[in-house]
């Protein structure tokens, strides 16, 4: 079987499917056209998030069986469209999940105790220890949204304090003694944290909006490390000054291209020109994102450590062991 790998990755996946007796073809560089000229010749394909794999790329790939994607979601292929052509889906959520249940708890601590608005201050010779005052976690009622690989490595790292944690899932039967599951109501009604761990759908896109956000009955802070789009950003930026959102927590934002590991990214001159009060041509909300002490922003790295680089190219190349050796 042919393989061709069209985004870099560890190098432990190449190598052990050359050792498996798979033949390997890396193309980094061509264009999506380039590659559906040639993509006939494959019988496996390796991506990240390149491009899109679509109806008009999967009909060029005629003798396909499966693609890997080395990371958790498959949004960026047309699932149904590949499955009725029997090729085999092959994804990476179990890779990169502690990574995300971590860098989800340090985003949380990190809000509640005001790291990054203390730390900037500190450095400009401020030293305000009151208006640094930070909240314990302690107590709180921790709400979790999808209660998949990301959702339950969040609750284990949160087994080391005292909080409740539920989870709200469209799936049945998922909690487990790390979380309880309750329904969306309940969640609402309880919850002092919300964290989302849900993958991108027709269901998840603009979920969080004005409507779902005053249906909360306290004030509650908020962490995505999840996709952007399913987050409304100007009605987060309205909870946001209303204080019905204490704080965020964004590893990912909607103004994030199709290419799930690049951020959006505004021009320098952008930054430069808003930081010196000059008129920007960012997006409003974004700006506010940007400026405000209690959002803290990452660029979509939550399931990208050096550890997890290795485990989701390990996790590929078991998968595809597994179901072709």
């Amino acid at each position: 079987m042919k393989i061709l790998h069209i985004d870099t990755n560890h190098n432990l996946l190449i190598n052990q499917l050359n050792d498996l007796g798979f033949t390997n073809h890396e193309d980094y560089t061509s264009s999506k056209s380039e590659i559906e000229a040639k993509i006939s010749n494959y019988d496996g394909i390796i991506i990240r998030s390149r491009f899109t794999i679509d109806k008009h790329f999967l009909d060029k790939a005629t003798n396909l069986k499966f693609i890997g994607r080395v990371g958790a979601g498959l949004e960026n292929i047309d699932c149904e469209y590949a499955e009725q052509k029997d090729i085999t889906l092959i994804a990476a959520p179990e890779g990169n999940r502690n990574a995300v249940g971590e860098h989800s708890l340090a985003m949380l601590l990190s809000l509640f105790n005001k790291l990054n608005k203390a730390d900037k201050e500190v450095r400009q010779g401020k030293w305000l220890r009151e208006a640094n005052r930070g909240v314990e976690l302690d107590g709180k009622t921790i709400g979790l949204i999808g209660y998949g690989n990301m959702g339950k490595a969040f609750a284990k790292k949160l087994r080391g304090f005292d909080v409740n944690v539920i989870c709200y899932d469209i799936k049945q039967n998922v909690g487990d003694k790390n979380a309880t599951q309750v329904t969306l109501k309940e969640l609402q009604e309880k919850a002092d944290v919300l964290s989302l761990h849900t993958p991108q759908t027709d269901l998840t896109i603009n979920m969080i909006n004005s409507n779902f956000i005053n249906d909360f009955r306290k004030p509650f802070w908020l962490i995505n490390t999840a996709r952007g789009k399913s987050v409304l950003t100007k009605d987060l930026v309205k909870a946001l000054e209303s204080g019905k959102i204490l704080g965020a927590g964004l590893d990912v934002l909607e103004y994030e291209k199709a290419s799930f590991e690049n951020l959006f990214k505004p021009q320098d001159s952008s930054i430069r020109l808003m930081r010196k009060g000059k008129k920007s041509n960012l997006p409003e909300a974004f700006e506010y994102l940007i400026q405000a002490d209690n959002v803290l922003l990452s660029p979509h790295v939550a399931g990208w450590t050096i550890e997890s680089k290795e485990k989701l190219a390990q996790t590929i190349v078991d998968k595809i062991k597994a179901k072709f050796c």
